[in-house]
Parts: structure tokens; C-alpha cells; sequence
């Protein structure tokens, strides 16, 4: 709980020009400010329409005013929402306003903060505010919905119950031992330590895949000039993004788009052609094209169908990075005659298409969607729920904590320190362990207003 908060306010509404505006208010002096801006009389949970107006008792708009009182807010404090026309000169007028009546400008996610603070959201459903609100699939809306309404934070609560409570009997068991007494046999604690591993690891899937819908996958084009990565790029994104010319180094910038395959959000990059040049520019743009596959997941290498995989290309898949996955497109078969299709040596893919008729490309997408694993997320959309890095980081290292705690039932007292460590892992997800620097992390990704 915030200890005697001032009172903030923004504009919660997008900004541009739209029919409706909101200014929103939150704190001890939110109900006073609104009744100077109004001059009328404001009882909480009805609607009221009303004239805002400036110190100066000058007409600024006119519109609806709206009071939630204490606790029963999203913020758990007094909040009040004016909603006027959605201008952004008059939305500041009312703004300003309320900051001389006394209100201070909120700060990037300053009013989910206080919803958290005031344990109105726990972290988890904290963050997945900002998700829904960022969501660029329905399945990632979908899942950031789940987040919110607490899914996430139950199935993480239930099995940070389970875990304190063999924790506290193995404590219990240490503190008064009994003679001729196995408790580790008797408290059936290696089967309980199972379950939590097995729990975990249900758990940790389905972030896996919630953190796949959130941050999507990163898809890389390369190759040489003029293979034709311009022509697979417009035609995956379904829109001319990239100039398509039969002059070799033609893209210079990467240029980035992003489509949506079944749910989860795929940023595609082309690039510049990547071969030796004397253009000071062009080497700009190969650089930027280095860049960008260290930031991609996965590698698309092209190729001329009539050419295929020669020295340069040989070369150039050993430089790409160890982690990143690649596969072969042989391009333009419909050049040489070639039909569409998918071929697999071992570990190595080759995929046969026409960038120019898009005679290939779901066989592409195909093989795309199998790479990132994504087969479940189709299958099970409404019980998945929108995780992060950190809350994926934190399960891995709570798995790793019970691995180690299985591994030495031998000393209990080393059991029960790696319980501790998975508690604290496991409560740094809803926010009952954190930092002051992981949420000032976490709320500047917000938006102001909300």
C-alpha cells in the first residue's frame, strides 16, 4: 500500500484525434480536483455529464464524468475519469487543469503500478495490461486476457503452495528429528519433489509458448544480390514493402515486416545482398545485414533454383551463428521448370518455390510454424497465457532448484535450501519477491495514462 500518495493524472486515451477523450485521475485529491474542474456535486459509480471548466471559470468542453471510490478501483485508490472530445488541445486544457488544482503528471505506468502496490493485480497480471494492449495477434489478445483474469498467477500460486508446504515439513522434520524415523520415506517427499518437477515443466511449456505469442519470432532473409529476397518479402508480407529490380544491391536498409502465422507474430528482415563491393553505401548496408541476423531466430538462405548451394553459399552458413536455425530456398523455379516442394538430408532442409508466383510459399510457412514448435498453440489457444522472459528465466531456474533438490535427498538440509531457492524464484513471477529495480523495469515499458 502507498503510503500518502499525491494524486496523479494523464490523458488515458490514445493520442491523435478521436470522438471521445479521457482524462484519468487517482489518488486522495482525485474527487476535489474533479469537483472544481465540474462545479457539480460527483457520487461514485453513476454517470454524470457535466462542463469542465478552468480556474478562471472559462467553458473548456463539456462531457462525462465518472468517480470509482476507494478500494473499489482499478487502482484501489479514489479515481475519476473525465471524458471529453477527443482532441488533443482540449484533452490538455482539462489536463492541465487538474494539475493546478493540484494533480501531478503520472509517470509511464504509474496507475497499473499502484493497482499492483495496492495488490489490486499481482505482477503477472500487472504486465499483461501492457501486453493486451501491445497484443498483435488475437491469439496473443486471447492469451494476455487469460493473464489478467489470473490464470497465470493461479497455476504459479498452486505450486508455490505445494512447494512451502514440503518445505516447511522438511524444515519441521530438521528441527525435531525423531529417532528410527525415515521422514524422507515416510513424508513421500522424492514423489512430492517429483510432482513439483513435472509441474514445473507443464508450467514452463506453456510460458514457452505464451512468450512466443508476446514476442513473436524473428525471420531473416540472405543471400547474394538479385536472388530475388525483395520478391519473397513482398510476397510473405502480402504488400510491395521491398523494391524489386533486376539490378544487383538494390536494398541497402533492411526492411522489416511482420505477418501472422497461426497466431504467433513472425518479423521478417530483408536485407542487402551480401558479396564483396567497392560501394561505401552498399558496405553500410552489409553490415546492417550482419546485424540483423544476430538478432533473428531463424535463417532463410536463398538461391537460384538453377544454381544452388555453391562455395559462397557454403561459406556463408559457416559464419552465421551457432543458435540460430537455417534452411535453403531454391528460388525462381519457375525458370527452370522445377515443381514446388520441400526436401530433408539429415538436419538439412531445402524448400522449392517461386517468389514471383508464390507457387511454394505455404509449404514455407509450413515449415516455419514446425521450426518454432508452435503445433500446440493452435490446439490450445484458450489456456494459454502471456509469460515473459523473465517469468520463462525464472521457471527454468525453479526446474533447476528441484533437480538439485532431488539430487541430494541424501543431506535434507540441502533439500530444503533449494526449495527456498525455487520459492524465491517461483514468488518473483507474481511480484511477492521483487525488486525495486525489476518494477521500475517493468511499469517504464507502459504507456502514460495507464
Amino acid at each position: 500500500m502507498l503510503n500518502d500518495p499525491f494524486t496523479i493524472a494523464a490523458i488515458s486515451t490514445a493520442s491523435g484525434v478521436g470522438g471521445i477523450g479521457v482524462v484519468r485521475m487517482s489518488g486522495p485529491k482525485a474527487l476535489s480536483i474533479a469537483k472544481k474542474v465540474c462545479q457539480i456535486d460527483i457520487q461514485p459509480r453513476k454517470v454524470h455529464f457535466s462542463k469542465f471548466k478552468d480556474l478562471n471559470d472559462q467553458l473548456l468542453d463539456e462531457g462525462l464524468v465518472l468517480f470509482f471510490k476507494s478500494p473499489h478501483s482499478f487502482t484501489g485508490e479514489d479515481v475519476v475519469e473525465l471524458q471529453g472530445h477527443g482532441g488533443p488541445i482540449v484533452l490538455n486544457l482539462i489536463l492541465n487543469v487538474c494539475i493546478q488544482f493540484g494533480a501531478k503528471i503520472a509517470s509511464p505506468g504509474e496507475f497499473t503500478k499502484r493497482a499492483y502496490l495496492n495488490s489490486k493485480l499481482d505482477l503477472a497480471q500487472a504486465e499483461s495490461v501492457v501486453d493486451l494492449i501491445n497484443a498483435s495477434t488475437d491469439a496473443a489478445a486471447k492469451s494476455a486476457i487469460n493473464s489478467l483474469s489470473g490464470d497465470f498467477s493461479i497455476k504459479i500460486n498452486d505450486l508455490l503452495k505445494k512447494l512451502i508446504e514440503l518445505r516447511m515439513y522438511i524444515e519441521a522434520c530438521l528441527d525435531f528429528p525423531e529417532e528410527d524415523i525415515d521422514f524422507i520415506t515416510e513424508g513421500k517427499v522424492v514423489d512430492k519433489l517429483k510432482k513439483l518437477s513435472e509441474t514445473t515443466a507443464e508450467i514452463l511449456l506453456t510460458a514457452h509458448q505464451g512468450q512466443l505469442l508476446r514476442d513473436g519470432i524473428n525471420v531473416v532473409l540472405i543471400g547474394q544480390p538479385n536472388v530475388g529476397k525483395s520478391s519473397l518479402m513482398n510476397q510473405l508480407s502480402g504488400e510491395d514493402k521491398a523494391i524489386v529490380t533486376n539490378i544487383p544491391g538494390t536494398t541497402r536498409d533492411p526492411i522489416s515486416s511482420d505477418i501472422n502465422l497461426e497466431g504467433i507474430p513472425v518479423h521478417i528482415t530483408d536485407t542487402a545482398g551480401l558479396r564483396e563491393t567497392d560501394d561505401v553505401v552498399e558496405k553500410f548496408g552489409i553490415d546492417k545485414t550482419w546485424d540483423s541476423v544476430a538478432k533473428s531466430h531463424i535463417a532463410l538462405v536463398i538461391v537460384e533454383a538453377n544454381k544452388g548451394v555453391g562455395k559462397y553459399e557454403k561459406a556463408l552458413l559457416k559464419q552465421l551463428p551457432p543458435d540460430i536455425k537455417k534452411f535453403f530456398i531454391f528460388n525462381k523455379i519457375d525458370l527452370v521448370q522445377e515443381r514446388s516442394r520441400i526436401e530433408k538430408n539429415g538436419e538439412e532442409v531445402t524448400i522449392y518455390l517461386s517468389a514471383k508466383n508464390g507457387e511454394g510459399l505455404t509449404l514455407l510457412k509450413n515449415h516455419i510454424i514446425t521450426i518454432i514448435g508452435k503445433t500446440q498453440v493452435s490446439e490450445n489457444s484458450e489456456g494459454l497465457f502471456i509469460a515473459r522472459k523473465r517469468h520463462v528465466d525464472a521457471l527454468i531456474l525453479v526446474s533447476d532448484a528441484l533437480k538439485l533438490g532431488l539430487a541430494n535427498l541424501g543431506a535434507p538440509e540441502l533439500v530444503a535450501e533449494e526449495l527456498i531457492i525455487a520459492q524465491k524464484h517461483l514468488s518473483s513471477i507474481t511480484g511477492e519477491f521483487s525488486s525495486d529495480d525489476l518494477l521500475g523495469e517493468i511499469f517504464s515499458q507502459f504507456c502514460i495514462g495507464k
